[in-house]
């Protein structure tokens, strides 16, 4: 019996001979590194541009700046929060508040849209074209100097009314899409365990649902906190009627005001972030 023939020497390897790609970074990091180069430059190019705009309208108005008196409305020296931080705690407050109303209102009213109920579909449609179409300012208006009277309001618990029905009125056609992109069967396997409706949209549903649309409610929520600027006009001390007590009094329009649009920038950007780290925790695993 002969031998089986012996395996073929591998092939010497060369020093002029080198395969594709060898010893070389790959392109993905190289490539990833500079478009991280290239938005950071991009951004400090506009930053930049942004800076010299607002310093050469600042020389072209020949205003007095006087940012050194600013510090005294944030931390009064003799300790305490200043008028623009008691103005932004309100803010916060009627955020808060307006927001668990504006969730539980949106809630309802998305159940309401997508029930069998035909007195329950109506009155949610009147409710949002009611509220959709009408400014908010009016509402705050009729809630506080029409409403509050024959009810008994105060001036915040109108505000803290008026901005969760408005902002209601958004949240509940967000969470409405997010519900209706639920995939059909997902009802049918809740409908297999013996789930109820209101079980199946508590333990199956809702929870999907709010992954889904978890970027429009943040924005909606940023909304919010800007819309609370409005509650000034029925003498809610906020941070907006605070900043305009002080610029009364002190003339400082341009130093107020910027600093009121920083106090509103930092809790919108804050709610940003903390709104897209939730996102990321509650990811689907790919």
């Amino acid at each position: 019996m002969a031998d089986p023939p012996a395996p073929a020497p591998a092939p010497a390897s060369s020093p002029g001979l080198r395969w594709p790609g060898a010893g070389r970074a790959g392109p993905g990091k190289r490539g990833f590194a500079w478009a991280a180069l290239r938005d950071w430059l991009g951004f400090a190019l506009a930053a930049g541009l942004c800076l010299w705009l607002i310093a050469r309208g600042a020389g072209s108005l020949g205003y007095n700046w006087q940012w050194y008196r600013v510090p005294v409305f944030l931390l009064p020296p003799g300790g305490g929060p200043g008028p623009l931080v008691l103005g932004l705690l309100v803010t916060l407050k009627l955020t808060a508040l307006s927001g668990l109303g504006a969730l539980a209102a949106g809630v309802l009213t998305a159940l309401l849209r997508l029930s069998g109920s035909l007195a329950g579909r109506a009155l949610a449609r009147a409710y949002l074209e009611a509220v959709r179409n009408t400014p908010l300012l009016i509402q705050l208006i009729f809630l506080y100097f029409v409403l509050g009277p024959l009810l008994g309001l105060t001036a915040f618990t109108s505000a803290v009314l008026g901005l969760a029905l408005f902002e209601g009125a958004y949240v509940s056609e967000i969470l409405r899409a997010g519900i209706v992109s639920i995939e059909p069967g997902q009802w049918d396997a809740a409908r297999s365990l013996g789930m109820g409706r209101l079980l199946s949209y508590r333990l199956i549903i809702l929870p999907q649902a709010v992954r889904r649309v978890l970027p429009p409610l943040a924005s909606q929520s940023v909304s919010l906190v800007k819309d609370t600027s409005l509650a000034s006009v029925i003498a809610i001390g906020e941070l907006t009627l605070r900043g305009s007590a002080i610029v009364a009094e002190t003339f400082l329009s341009f130093e107020i005001w910027f600093t009121v649009a920083a106090l509103y920038w930092i809790v919108t950007t804050s709610l940003s972030a903390l709104a897209a780290a939730l996102e990321r925790r509650l990811a689907y695993p790919t």
